[in-house]
């Protein structure tokens, strides 16, 4: 479960950043996501429903849908979360008590870290990527390749900052996956899965170049 996750991830290469106020609309999202080829969700629990969302996109799409939790900060959440059926855990700082709990359940942890001495120690830890955040949006697509230049191990999920110009630029530089809101969360279901087909076609050629 945990390995299978984690290519899963890396292959699709997407990240929808999903913040809904109500199942319906991230039903919505979901299906625009799918039919564009990006099949990783995470759902941010900055909105109180988050897990009532992720209960409800497992039940509707299965399989289809790789779906985790997002903004989790402590180990009560990250429980309560894989209850609902999370099968990632991100989040925007490193805390040792939700990576001991994402170990126990056997999902991946994601946890932000903003300096190499805090990556290192996530990792050894057992996280399975490094959520780049929030640098990723001052230092752009030329974070992953500092951080892997170094330390070519490091897989990198960067959030924030990347669009249609510069995706390509993350991919040729090494980084495993990017999450993204506004594009694969705003407009209609068609509206997302045309710029999700867009995105998926932008990785896929960077990775080809790289």
């Amino acid at each position: 479960m945990l390995a299978e996750t984690i290519c899963r991830i890396k292959n699709t290469g997407l990240m929808g950043i999903v913040r809904v106020e109500t199942i319906a609309r991230g039903i919505e999202i979901a299906q625009g996501c799918i039919d564009g080829g990006v099949d990783v969700l995470e759902i941010s629990y900055t909105n109180n429903n988050a897990g009532e969302v992720i209960r409800a996109l497992k039940e509707k799409f299965g399989d289809q849908l790789l779906v985790g939790a997002g903004t989790v900060l402590d180990p009560t959440t990250a429980r309560l979360a894989i209850m609902d059926g999370a099968e990632f855990i991100i989040a925007p700082t490193f805390n040792k008590e939700v990576q001991e709990m994402a170990n126990l359940y056997q999902i991946p942890y994601a946890p932000g870290c903003t300096s190499y001495t805090e990556m290192i120690e996530a990792l050894k830890a057992g996280a399975s990527f490094i959520k780049a955040f929030p640098i990723s949006n001052y230092y752009g697509p030329d974070l992953a390749k500092v951080f892997k230049v170094p330390c070519p191990q490091i897989p990198i999920l960067a959030s924030g900052g990347a669009n249609f110009d510069n995706l390509h630029t993350w991919f040729e530089n090494g980084v495993d996956s990017v999450g993204l809101g506004g594009l694969l969360t705003k407009g209609s279901s068609a509206d997302i899965a045309e710029n999700a087909r867009k995105l998926r076609a932008i990785v896929e050629e960077s990775r080809k170049a790289a």
